[in-house]
């Protein structure tokens, strides 16, 4: 496969990215937008293949790893790997991220709830350590900080409260990140994409109102990252419509809402895969669940 040509017109200016959750939809897109503008990327994620894929693109200018974002030393050393061959990165992209439906009825669900939280909160602080350490030992030069977290952690809905507990989490730990950075040269941005044409999406039986291919959510969120913003919806619209239901009384609100049919729980037909559970356990449950 020939190498992407840098397009010389980007206007987004990262020279040095690190990438978590690079084999997803949302993630493929931003790697893929970042080595054609010509940066440096380090690909983080689970899949090989696709990792192998993206690294086909630039060669010379990126590594992939293969590592659970929560594993902690993992991390440590793809920091150390990546910061002797290209850097201090300039932008660092938390994006890994799992979903799954939740009942709290069910014993099962509570491991669900433990590795949900592990990779979706724990997981972006495990890969900003290491940089924001470099950034400490070596005096803070200029960087962004991106969390991707989602619509979903503004309101609990019902059947989803394990994602929407996370989201939420992370939305509150980038708050308190930024606000320790905020008279630093790094900058700390929260993303909250609304419904994104994603494998965490795709069998999803309740309305999705604006759903958005991810090619066009990573050219909004790699433009408005380099513009400064700090807080980023994409699409905006669906962020309008989330506040609206967030307006209405709870009785109001919970009443539209238990309405809509619920996520897949982990071992149903139609939900998503969750690294780092037990395989046997995970069959053993699918086949329960036909």
């Amino acid at each position: 496969m020939p190498a992407v040509q840098t397009d010389s017109s980007a206007a987004h200016g990262f020279r040095n990215a690190v990438l978590t959750g690079a084999c997803g939809g949302l993630g493929q897109a931003l790697a893929r937008q970042l080595i054609a503008q010509g940066a440096k990327v380090a690909l983080l994620g689970m899949h090989e293949p696709a990792l192998a894929e993206l690294v086909a693109l630039a060669p010379e200018r990126t590594r992939s790893y293969r590592i659970d974002v929560a594993d902690s030393q993992a991390m440590q050393a793809v920091a150390q790997d990546w910061l002797a061959f290209a850097g201090m990165p300039d932008l660092v992209i938390a994006n890994a991220g799992v979903a799954s439906g939740f009942d709290t009825a069910q014993a099962e669900d509570l491991q669900v709830l433990r590795r949900m939280l592990e990779i979706n909160v724990l997981g972006p602080a495990t890969t900003f350590q290491p940089f924001v350490q470099a950034l400490h030992n070596h005096g803070a030069s200029r960087c962004a900080l991106v969390g991707v977290a989602s619509i979903a952690g503004w309101r609990g809905m019902p059947g989803n409260g394990a994602y929407c507990a996370s989201k939420g989490a992370l939305i509150r730990y980038l708050e308190s990140l930024r606000a320790e950075w905020r008279t630093t040269p790094v900058s700390v941005h929260t993303v909250c994409p609304g419904y994104l044409r994603t494998a965490l999406t795709a069998h999803n039986q309740f309305a999705m109102p604006g759903l958005m291919e991810p090619d066009a959510a990573a050219r909004t969120m790699l433009a408005r990252i380099a513009k400064g913003h700090t807080h980023i919806v994409v699409p905006r619209r669906t962020g309008w419509l989330s506040c609206l239901v967030n307006c209405l009384p709870d009785a109001w609100a919970d009443a539209l809402l238990r309405k809509q049919p619920r996520k897949a729980r982990w071992g149903q037909s139609g939900s998503n895969p969750i690294p780092g559970l037990d395989a046997h356990r995970d069959t053993e449950l699918r086949a329960k669940n036909k």
